[in-house]
């Protein structure tokens, strides 16, 4: 299996970026962990990249400093840390039930929230008009559509997020430029799911949906291909379209 890592170099002029942890403040004394990578180039931009249920996971990582690699200060927050702190699991059968464990438990209206403290640290650096992207995949694509709908993002990407239709009633709240890739072959997000979220959100200003004929659960992380390829393609001009272009 080809790593993001590879498909990453394929994509992008890579460069040296800088890797470390921040501490996020929560309210009430808490904290949690963000993973920060820093460009060497920097476009004046963030993203804040979302979990799968694996945690942040070294694919994870991978994602954002590829981002990193194209300008962009990114961050990666444990949005699990009110379970426990630094889950990071793999694909193995028994990590697997973890995994769906931690699920079960995760509040998805406090991971939005956190997220909006992750958004409001980024432009307490970058200054209050920073342009701010969310981007997350499986759960963290489904908590980018919610951040689209309930916070203050300069855009939302969304690869394969999980149970998206079940909160189709927040269409209307969208109010920045939100883009989702699903693949085809997606044993999470069935064919009635994909039409009920084409049905609702294809249509809609700003919003773009793209479907992978060859693509399954994970495109995005898991191997270098041509599914993913073009998403991240697409992302890339849909972020600069929603962003500003790169200087």
């Amino acid at each position: 299996m080809t790593s993001v890592s590879a498909a990453a170099a394929s994509t992008s002029d890579v460069s040296t970026s800088a890797v470390s942890t921040v501490t996020v403040p929560a309210g009430d004394g808490q904290t949690f962990q963000a993973y920060v990578s820093r460009p060497a180039h920097p476009n004046g931009r963030a993203i804040v990249i979302l979990q799968e249920i694996f945690g942040v996971t070294h694919a994870i990582r991978e994602v954002a400093d590829q981002y990193a690699d194209e300008g962009y200060l990114a961050l990666a927050p444990d949005l699990f840390w009110r379970i426990r702190p630094g889950i990071e699991l793999s694909h193995s059968k028994e990590d697997i039930a973890l995994a769906f464990d931690a699920l079960k438990q995760f509040d998805e209206s406090l991971a939005v929230q956190d997220i909006a403290l992750v958004v409001e640290h980024v432009r307490d650096e970058l200054g209050a008009d920073a342009p701010v992207a969310v981007l997350g995949m499986c759960l963290g694509g489904k908590l980018a559509y919610l951040c689209a709908a309930r916070i203050d993002v300069d855009a939302a990407v969304s690869f394969y997020g999980v149970g998206i239709e079940k909160n189709l009633d927040e269409a209307d709240k969208v109010s920045c430029p939100l883009l989702l890739h699903i693949g085809a072959r997606d044993n999470y997000i069935d064919a009635m799911a994909r039409e009920q979220i084409a049905h609702t959100l294809a249509t809609r200003p700003g919003v773009d949906l793209h479907v992978y004929e060859q693509a399954g659960h994970g495109f995005y992380t898991r191997e270098a291909s041509t599914s993913r390829e073009t998403a991240h393609a697409r992302t890339t001009a849909f972020l600069d379209a929603s962003l500003g272009s790169r200087p």
